[in-house]
């Protein structure tokens, strides 16, 4: 992780929650000595430079996300660097279209808008109240986590039919109340009022699922 502003320090901090090793880079020394309860690895260091990303562990990085801010220059030669050191997925917290661009043209790293992502959520979950999560796949295309609908209640995914009558699929099921998910979900199950099931499909299909009562 290079940057630990709020979006920074936030996935660095649910990275290291799911049990992933996080090791995260910013040249304030104040933000570094902060964080320092929170985050086990956290190092002052300016993440354009090779030396800093080395001593991070850059060369055995899995992936690293670049959260910079609104400084393109260094978010670009931050992706740049990372590359070289081998580091194959990366992600760019980016300030603007332009700045996706660039990176899309070069072919550095994965755009990442937190902003405009959250709003779009956001107003996915105003106007779908059973949605819990929601992801965008693709455009047009989508997956959302949502509430068991009442109607779906004790019935299975093989009684409901939703490919065919909805052209959706549920992917996964989880059970809220045990917080464990079934990633390959029964057919023959009947579904629980306590599961929540992620749907991918395409955005008009799961427009229609979510106001099924």
């Amino acid at each position: 992780m290079v940057g630990l502003g709020t979006f920074g320090a936030g996935a660095a901090a649910a990275l290291h929650e799911a049990g992933h090793r996080v090791v995260a880079l910013d040249e304030d020394a104040a933000v570094v000595e902060r964080l320092a309860d929170e985050l086990p690895e956290v190092l002052i260091g300016d993440g354009t430079e090779v030396e800093a990303l080395e001593e991070a562990g850059a060369r055995e990085a899995d992936a690293a996300i670049v959260a910079t801010g609104h400084d393109v220059t260094a978010s670009l030669l931050t992706a740049l660097t990372l590359r070289d050191l081998g580091v194959s997925e990366i992600y760019v917290k980016v300030a603007s279209d332009l700045h996706a661009r660039i990176l899309d043209t070069l072919g550095l790293a994965i755009a990442v808008f937190p902003e405009r992502e959250s709003a779009q959520f956001l107003a996915k979950r105003v106007t779908r109240r059973t949605i819990l999560n929601y992801v965008e796949l693709g455009p047009g295309f989508s997956a959302q986590e949502m509430a068991v609908p009442g109607s779906w209640v004790g019935k299975t995914l093989r009684q409901l039919e939703l490919p065919r009558r909805y052209e959706v699929a549920v992917v996964a099921v989880r059970d809220v109340l045990a917080d464990r998910y079934a990633p390959v979900p029964d057919p023959d199950a009947p579904l629980k009022e306590s599961d929540a099931v992620l749907v991918a499909g395409p955005d008009a299909a799961l427009e229609k699922v979510a106001r099924i009562g």
